[in-house]
């Protein structure tokens, strides 16, 4: 018999084995190689994360949505790279326990997670709570006292749970070891650590000419996450980061351009009632107000994942996979936003329709009429992170899956009445045409930030992630 190398090792008495019978010695055999299995090889711990409850995961996204509303420069796309790590770290904290997800590490240069103990037992509830909690400290240093006693009451709490001494603290620690991997991971990318505190530099200085963008009305501030193109991507590689050329530059009254300018003056002189929920049901662009619009996305998938009870194992796994996107997709419109340098409609539309004319967004927190995000206009980031999120979210649970988004229901400054849709691709152009009804895109941004957000979106999901 040629056995392999290191089977013959084993000491194998075959002396009386004319005495087994036939199925004895299939069964004596298939003991012999499972006792002598390589050293080498590794055994799995014990998978037990597609069937622990998802509650843990969505608490926690349920807090980053509350800090990140009033965290300091925690706007897009700040908060979709934190989302992202923070996704990273929980999803390689899980998979270890699941039957059905892979570690995605590989892919990403200078990155290595920690592995768990073979053969042993796992709570990756309790695992995953002290990734979540180091993660979130790790973004959120600089906010306010009654958040970080937030991050802290939350992990306490779900710090709770009964077990084995020894199976809680390894838990404990390997959550811990794949956080700080992942902390330390984001920290070698220059351009995206701790961005909050640099997000509208003073040494940035627009360039001046004919259709380029400048601060505008009412509150003229100044440039935001200029230098995000250069934040390190997941899968996102230099063309994916350039959106195609924008219109021509024209004041002329037959032009594409011109055309697109006064649709928006069209649609917002006045806005239908549906026009007008549409505008402010999709906004979530005040800081404070609520959270920004990659958050919003999140929130959304959140809303999956509790409608459809899904498993631990599958809620990180949503949640990382849309993080991710949503990173990607906020390097990418934003470096393109700065490339091209298109202005506002607010600046078009004065200079060739209306000089009085003002957008539809306001801010009830500052009491400002008409307000512009600041930064260039093409392509937009609203559409850019629904095009994302939408074909992330549909890869997961289908192109069919309808849904009434719920995000806002129940505030009383806007309109957040619930909206119900039939797939995640109507909610991203409805998201898309928002910007327009509210006067602060073209076309052209809507159109072209949905197309750069479905290619990256289809690119993350031909990442491995399942077995």
């Amino acid at each position: 018999m040629n056995l392999p190398t290191h089977l013959k090792t084993c000491r194998i008495n075959f002396t009386n084995v004319k005495k087994i019978s036939q199925y004895g010695l299939i069964i004596a055999f298939l003991w012999i190689v499972a006792a002598c299995k390589s050293p080498t090889e590794d055994v799995a711990p014990v998978q037990t994360a597609g069937t622990t409850d998802a509650s843990v995961s969505n608490q926690w996204t349920t807090l980053f949505l509350t800090v990140e509303r009033y965290a300091p420069g925690y706007r897009p796309p700040v908060a979709a790279r934190a989302l992202a790590y923070i996704g990273l770290a929980a999803y390689e904290t899980v998979v270890p326990g699941s039957a059905n997800y892979r570690s995605i590490a590989p892919a990403f240069s200078g990155l290595v997670i920690p592995k768990p103990e073979s053969g042993k037992v796992y709570r990756w509830d309790v695992a995953v709570n002290e990734a979540y909690y180091l993660m979130m400290k790790g973004f959120f240093p600089h906010v306010v006292d009654a958040d970080k006693a937030r991050i802290d009451s939350l992990h306490t709490k779900l710090a709770v749970a009964v077990g084995a001494a020894d199976e809680l603290d390894r838990s404990k620690k390997f959550g811990q070891d794949v956080a700080s991997a992942v902390l330390a991971y984001s920290k070698t990318d220059a351009a995206g650590d701790a961005a909050y505190l640099r997000n509208q530099p003073t040494d940035y200085v627009p360039p001046t000419g004919v259709g380029k963008w400048q601060p505008t009305a009412p509150d003229f501030g100044r440039a935001l996450l200029p230098y995000w193109g250069k934040v390190r991507t997941f899968v996102a590689n230099e063309a994916d980061k350039l959106a195609k050329a924008p219109l021509d530059y024209s004041t002329n009254v037959k032009s594409t351009l011109f055309a697109q300018g006064l649709e928006i003056y069209s649609n917002t002189t006045p806005l239908s009632k549906e026009q007008q929920w549409i505008g402010e049901f999709w906004s979530d662009d005040i800081y404070k107000l609520t959270f920004e619009p990659a958050g919003r996305w999140i929130a959304i998938a959140q809303q999956v994942v509790v409608k459809e009870k899904v498993a631990l194992d599958k809620a990180v796994y949503t949640y990382a996979k849309v993080g991710m996107g949503l990173s990607d997709i906020g390097v990418a419109c934003w470096n393109s936003k700065y490339v091209y340098n298109i202005e506002r409609p607010i600046t078009y539309i004065r200079k060739t329709v209306d000089p009085t004319w003002v957008t539809r967004l306001n801010n009830p927190i500052s009491i400002l009429v008409g307000v512009t995000p600041p930064f260039p206009s093409y392509p937009s980031g609203h559409s850019s992170f629904g095009g994302v999120a939408a074909e992330v979210l549909t890869n997961i649970y289908g192109p069919d899956y309808a849904m009434t988004d719920r995000c806002h229901e129940g505030r009383t400054e806007f309109n957040g009445a619930p909206r119900s849709f039939n797939n995640f691709y109507e909610m991203a152009q409805e998201n898309a045409y928002s910007r327009v009804v509210l006067g602060v895109h073209y076309r052209m941004d809507c159109e072209e930030g949905l197309r750069m957000g479905y290619a990256i979106g289809r690119k993350v999901n031909q990442l491995v992630w399942e077995k």
